[in-house]
């Protein structure tokens, strides 16, 4: 699977989604709607740009008890999108029923991936607020063995992490990574995070990232500064 750069579409309405992606006369960017489009616009918003000929991450980041995940993955596979995603801490019941949920009756389904830690989660976070003492490579390593043991194709993690889920996992698990910044670009709300062209090196298959090319000056050069600094192939 080639490697590619998912635009975050951290956008609050429709105007502004089409608007930027309009920009992109030549490539159709792998693109993620995250809760504040699908919110704002719905489903629908999963339709039009699919429609536009974008590849689309869905990312809603489901946790709920085993029976409501499955019920609402079966919806979600109607709507076109190519990868989604549940949280790992859910638990193994929880993961086998969203992919039960999202596989349609001929055996085809999206990417189904698994957030294991969130890249604004620090290690004292881990430790003094969710009372999880393990350092966090560790609790990522275990929480990509159970999504691996549960079916999924791959995770969520930061960067750093990547290289400790390939070795306990695999190379054909997905890597998917938020945490990414260009070098001169300000790190926001995140803490565990690195470069482009590192996270290449670090083993991501996927990057995610929204400000630094949806903020940018101009967004098709930063998309393609990105897509050249992280070894993928411009579409």
């Amino acid at each position: 699977m080639d490697k590619q750069v998912i635009i975050a579409l951290d956008f609050p309405d429709a105007e502004r989604t089409f608007s930027f992606l309009s920009l992109f006369k030549e490539q159709k960017p792998f693109v993620k709607i995250g809760m504040e489009l699908f919110y704002a616009l719905g489903p629908d918003a999963v339709r039009e740009i699919k429609a536009r000929g974008h590849r689309v991450f869905l990312d809603l980041k489901l946790h709920d008890i085993p029976n409501t995940v499955k019920s609402a993955m079966a919806v979600i596979r109607t709507l076109g999108a190519d990868m989604t995603n549940i949280h790992a801490s859910g638990g193994s019941a929880m993961m086998r029923a969203a992919l039960e949920g999202l596989t349609a009756p001929d055996g085809t389904r999206p990417l189904l991936i698994a957030v294991t830690q969130l890249t604004s989660t620090s290690q004292q976070m881990l430790e003094d607020e969710l009372l999880i003492k393990e350092d966090m490579q560790t609790v990522v390593s275990r929480y990509a063995k159970n999504a691996k043991e549960s079916g999924l194709d791959g995770v969520v993690c930061s960067p750093l992490e990547a290289r400790a889920v390939k070795a306990a996992c695999g190379d054909a698990f997905l890597a998917v990574t938020p945490g990414v910044r260009f070098a001169d670009t300000d790190a926001g709300d995140q803490v565990r995070i690195t470069t482009p062209a590192k996270a290449g090196e670090l083993g991501s298959d996927f990057i995610v990232m929204g400000r630094p090319i949806t903020r940018a000056p101009d967004p098709v050069q930063a998309y393609k500064r990105a897509m050249t600094e992280f070894g993928g192939i411009i579409k």
